[in-house]
């Protein structure tokens, strides 16, 4: 069975792995633990653990259980005390820390629970903000959220800390047949994974080819104005040396509706798919979108299927 390694955070690759779990691959999935907004950033604070939102989002993304028993663990709070807000999964992923002694094995106990299939872990067990180093290098913003407002005055991103990562996430990328950098936030959820030392040198070792899903749309303050090209050089430009090898983008036409929709907003649809190849990297497109509830998301099946059939045919090139 083909190993993957999937590295990323929030929406997008919830999106992602909810189709790759159909398919007969063995999914790593490696998450940023840096996230300090909202129910995340106050149980971080609070309890001095990392954080755990982005890893639960993606457990429940890959369950293979009663529909009923997410829906509750997706439950947030609504009335006011100390639990507004927070989702009952945050909260069982908090306690599952103390039980089981870390968040790795918080993570693996949850995903016994919710039957995935595949491997859910945390970048790393530190509690760790990002940090944004200005032009004048300058560490000046402090933790995500701040990060986020700001990245049009950011030069460089790292860690407040040296961060250290398991053995077992090294030994999961030498192993690997494909690595994913998912869809998502580019500076807040894609990034973070390559502010490791330790993540790049084992990703310049790895035999197996570097693959970006790309976002469908920019990020309001975050990636305004980018192209699918902007986005691959940014990632290249962390990867010390190693680059992306695939671009997997979407190439379906979009309804005029939403698409006017989206570009009388601040959100614009990526373009320029025409120059990636001058970054050395091959391209692979598909209709990959989705509507839902007026918003483009990427298909879960459509890009799953991209990506395995892409694993199928470096296998038949192999042999």
């Amino acid at each position: 069975m083909k190993k993957v390694v999937v590295f990323g955070g929030g929406t997008g690759i919830s999106n992602l792995l909810s189709g790759l779990k159909l398919f007969p691959i063995d999914v790593t999935t490696i998450v940023a633990v840096s996230d300090n907004g909202s129910s995340t950033g106050v149980l971080k604070e609070e309890l001095d653990i990392p954080a755990v939102g982005d890893i639960g989002k993606v457990l429940l993304s890959m369950a293979n259980v009663d529909q009923e028993f997410t829906d509750l663990l997706r439950y947030r709070f609504s009335k006011e005390g100390t639990l507004h807000n927070h989702p009952v999964r945050n909260i069982m992923l908090a306690a599952l820390i103390d039980t089981q002694g870390s968040l790795t094995e918080a993570a693996k106990y949850m995903a016994k629970i919710l039957n995935v299939k595949g491997t859910v872990l945390p970048l790393t067990e530190d509690r760790v903000e990002l940090v944004g180093m200005t032009k004048r290098g300058v560490d000046e913003f402090y933790g995500e959220e701040d990060v986020s407002l700001n990245v049009k005055k950011i030069a460089r991103l790292h860690y407040d800390k040296e961060v250290h990562i398991s053995s077992e996430i090294k030994k999961k990328i030498k192993e690997a047949d494909l690595i994913i950098f998912s869809p998502g936030s580019l500076y807040t959820s894609i990034l973070p994974h390559l502010l490791s030392c330790e993540i790049v040198s084992s990703l310049k070792k790895a035999k197996a080819p570097l693959m970006y899903v790309s976002n469908l749309v920019t990020q309001p303050g975050e990636t305004d104005g980018y192209s699918v090209r902007d986005h691959v050089d940014v990632l290249n430009s962390y990867l010390e040396g190693r680059k992306i090898d695939v671009v997997v983008a979407n190439s379906g036409e979009v309804d005029k509706r939403i698409k006017k929709k989206y570009l009388d907003t601040e959100n614009k649809l990526t373009v320029g798919l025409e120059d990636i190849e001058e970054t050395g990297a091959e391209v692979i497109t598909g209709d990959i979108f989705s509507i839902e509830n007026e918003k483009i998301r990427h298909d879960s099946l459509k890009t799953a299927y991209l990506i395995f059939s892409y694993l199928m045919n470096s296998e038949e090139k192999d042999s």
